[in-house]
């Protein structure tokens, strides 16, 4: 790493004062930067609207902590100002935010635990395969089936760690025995343990691949992190698999930000009668998805020209933009 230790403290800090993904502490970080936001949120003289979203009595000691347990687990804090944090890959965000202020722009910085550089995991050659908590027998067979081919032909699979689709695609990505074969993005801390039934899963995750998430160790899943989460993963993975999703599903809402940040987006359909897979049959009726039925057809896409599949030019925050 080569970002300052004050940089990264005040990061830490400020993923404490308010949630890492609120647009109004976004702003003024881009605005003064990240060090003279912390220290001004500490000291209550920012203005009153960032003092208004910002927790009451947050402490540095917060953030020392929360640096200190990722070192123990021998996980790290990733942030814009480091050489490994993957410039351009989340530029994205700030459009999508812009444009729905629920959603968040470019994360603060990123807590991961693995040894692989963030930097080469956001790589061309990666996809987020996502779908149901309550997958039928068909599609985790397919999710587990699709994530072991990908990731047998040098795809980097990520997905959310969750029961269903999730745990089948990781599975599945892990049975290559490669290294860097599968990513999980959670919804809370790294040391979370979420799902408690994924915990051995995780672990093993971690110590080939990585577990990443933008909340800092400590900080239990809710349910707007999941939605926060789906963001991530549009952004850091080059395409967009969904196996089974309902109407409402939050995979269905991951594959429409996917398709906003410019980013292909693929459905694999189900039996007609299926509810579990009627959310893939809206995406490719109304043109978000493109119909697939092999890993052959993911990587044909995957592998399309660069200029085939571009995303949205979206601006460089002030705090990055900095860097040289």
């Amino acid at each position: 790493m080569s970002g300052s230790t004050d940089a990264r403290r005040a990061r830490a800090f400020l993923q404490h004062a308010a949630e890492p993904t609120n647009p109004i502490l976004a702003r003024y970080v881009a605005q003064v930067g990240p060090v003279d936001a912390a220290h001004r949120i500490a000291e209550c003289s920012a203005p009153s609207d960032v003092l208004t979203e910002s927790r009451r009595h947050v402490r540095w000691q917060l953030a020392d902590t929360s640096l200190r347990t990722a070192a123990q687990l021998g996980a790290r804090f990733v942030i814009p100002e480091d050489d490994e944090w993957p410039t351009g890959v989340f530029g994205g965000l700030s459009t999508l935010a812009a444009a729905d202020d629920t959603l968040g722009g470019p994360p603060l910085g990123l807590w991961i635990h693995g040894e692989p550089r963030l930097d080469e995991l956001a790589t061309a050659r990666s996809v987020a395969i996502l779908g149901a908590r309550a997958a039928t027998g068909y599609g985790e067979h397919h999710a587990a089936e699709f994530a072991y081919a990908l990731a047998s032909r040098e795809v980097a699979v990520f997905s959310g760690a969750a029961y269903g689709i999730d745990g089948a695609a990781h599975r599945g990505a892990l049975a290559t025995d490669r290294p860097a074969a599968t990513v999980a993005v959670l919804p809370c801390g790294i040391d979370g343990g979420y799902p408690a039934g994924h915990v051995g899963l995780l672990q093993r995750i971690a110590t080939s691949g990585a577990v990443v998430s933008e909340y800092p160790p400590g900080v239990p899943p809710a349910r707007h992190r999941f939605l926060q989460r789906h963001r991530l993963l549009a952004a850091i993975s080059r395409t967009t698999v969904v196996i089974e999703a309902g109407l409402r599903s939050g995979a269905r809402h991951a594959a429409r930000l996917a398709a906003e940040l410019g980013r292909p987006v693929l459905a694999i359909p189900g039996p007609v009668s299926s509810a579990a897979s009627a959310g893939c049959h809206r995406l490719i009726q109304d043109g978000t998805a493109r119909l697939v039925t092999s890993a052959d057809d993911v990587i044909a896409v995957i592998d399309e020209p660069e200029e085939a599949n571009t995303e949205p030019e979206a601006a460089v925050p002030a705090d990055v933009a900095s860097r040289s």
